[in-house]
């Protein structure tokens, strides 16, 4: 990859093992040199032919806000972080990217996967979000053992800590448990939970 862009794939292929699959879509935001614009769709389109020959490739895309940005917006999708993971980790990927250097610049990377997009608007082809009662139960079975398992933990193991100033308890325990549920828990439990909260409505 080049030196701007971060490598997105996932923290840890899932296991190929469990199902459903949870597709993964990475969205990257690409500033392009303006008197190389044939050279650049030239490179973008090796590039969606190279990854079309990975298994789990399910498409990609790119847009211009209008016809004189110099930014472009790609997407592609892969079936699951594990298919996403070998793509973003191939030689050919790497060669793909250096090849492009001098003619792209990326500014921006996302990836979108588990709950990550529930609030978006609909998209065209794209399933409907759960309802909201079943996102917060999901949220609440992340957070409920989540909670009463720090609360255990700093009332036995951490003396005097519910003598603190509030504001200072209330502050450590957000600041520890909001990214663990962010990057561990509430991914398990979508993806634990996905048959039933991809489930169509009635």
């Amino acid at each position: 990859m080049t030196p701007q862009e971060p490598n997105v794939s996932a923290p840890q292929a899932q296991n190929p093992d469990f199902p459903p699959r949870i597709p993964v879509t990475v969205s990257i935001t690409r500033r392009v040199d303006p008197d190389r614009l044939p050279e650049v769709t030239h490179w973008v389109q090796a590039g969606v032919n190279l990854a079309n020959g990975y298994e789990g490739f399910l498409g990609s895309g790119w847009v211009r806000a209008n016809a004189h940005s110099h930014e472009w917006h790609m997407l592609y999708r892969f079936a699951d972080a594990a298919s996403l993971e070998v793509w973003e980790s191939s030689d050919a990927r790497a060669e793909w990217l250096y090849e492009g250097r001098e003619l792209v610049e990326v500014s921006r990377v996302e990836r979108r996967t588990g709950i990550e997009g529930w609030f978006d608007e609909p998209e065209p082809g794209v399933p409907a979000a759960p309802p909201r009662w079943k996102q917060a139960v999901t949220i609440w079975l992340g957070f409920f053992p989540l909670s009463l398992a720090f609360t255990y933990f700093t009332f036995y193991l951490v003396p005097g800590w519910h003598q603190l100033w509030p504001l200072a308890t209330v502050l450590i325990t957000t600041l520890l448990l909001t990214p663990t549920m962010t990057y561990y828990l509430l991914p398990f439990v979508t993806r634990l939970l996905h048959p039933w909260l991809a489930r169509p409505r009635r």
